[in-house]
């Protein structure tokens, strides 16, 4: 039996290379952690997709079924998802997200 909220989970981390869900906007997070992924993605200058979680219950509980991952932000590239702020910093700290960023296609300034 197939699950709507999966299936448009799917499609909307197919349609874009680099999805983020997060709480707020990228203009407005409403969280530090959602304001941390964005901040390390900006400084990459890597272009992404954004969904806020706060505007959409059903999306925010669904993503926490499909991903086994209960808290929010969460990152995806390429369709595998990444993991929230603590994991990205880490990556981007040590050029892990960098290297994956290249090994994915993914433009973003090397100079960051």
């Amino acid at each position: 039996m197939s699950n709507p909220v999966f299936e448009r989970i799917r499609r909307q981390i197919e349609s874009d290379d680099v999805v983020l869900y997060m709480k707020g906007t990228p203009v407005f997070p409403q969280c530090g952690f959602s304001a941390g992924v964005v901040q390390v993605l900006s400084r990459l200058g890597v272009q992404f997709r954004s969904y806020n979680v706060l505007e959409d219950m059903e999306l925010r509980q669904g993503l926490k079924e499909f991903a086994n991952w209960p808290t929010f932000p969460q990152l995806y590239v390429k369709g595998e998802l990444v993991g929230g702020f603590d994991i990205v910093r880490e990556m981007y700290e040590s050029g892990e997200l960098q290297q994956l960023l290249r090994e994915k296609g993914i433009a973003f300034s090397e100079a960051a």
